[in-house]
């Protein structure tokens, strides 16, 4: 079972060095990414300065698993990756990273809008958001 849950944000280098991975695959003719970061949203007056993600990470990796597996076999994917963040991610950095590839575009847009959908829906992992002022609240998903 491939590792979807990381410590920390997923980094500009860990994205480059993925693309950069699959520059030796020729039989892929599109890639598709989805980067959800953390956004500095404003409620009540208050800034959220950061989020910190958290989960049971069995159960949730048992879950990115089944979204991986439910990819692979209602499109025709040639690679799919998977990184989400736990931990401390702050406004501006990058808490999740979906890659998709496979050899025609729309099957690999198609791939990565349901992945995205489906770890929204169903992998448990639970974000607070933590405010400038070092008050917090536990994020709704929308």
């Amino acid at each position: 079972m491939k590792k979807s849950i990381f410590q920390g944000p997923v980094t500009p280098q860990k994205i480059a060095d993925s693309i950069a991975h699959h520059q030796v695959k020729t039989n892929i003719g599109a890639h598709d990414i989805f980067l959800g970061q953390v956004r500095a949203d404003e409620k009540d007056s208050k800034k959220v300065a950061a989020i910190e993600y958290s989960c049971y990470e069995e159960m949730a990796e048992k879950v990115f698993h089944e979204i991986r597996e439910a990819a692979f076999e209602k499109f025709d994917l040639t690679c799919l990756h998977i990184y989400h963040s736990i931990g401390l991610v702050k406004a501006g950095e990058i808490c999740l990273f979906v890659f998709t590839s496979s050899r025609h575009r729309k099957m690999a847009m198609d791939a990565c809008r349901f992945i995205v959908e489906e770890i929204k829906l169903k992998v448990p992992v639970f974000g607070k958001e933590i405010f400038e002022d070092n008050t917090h609240q536990w994020k709704i998903n929308n």
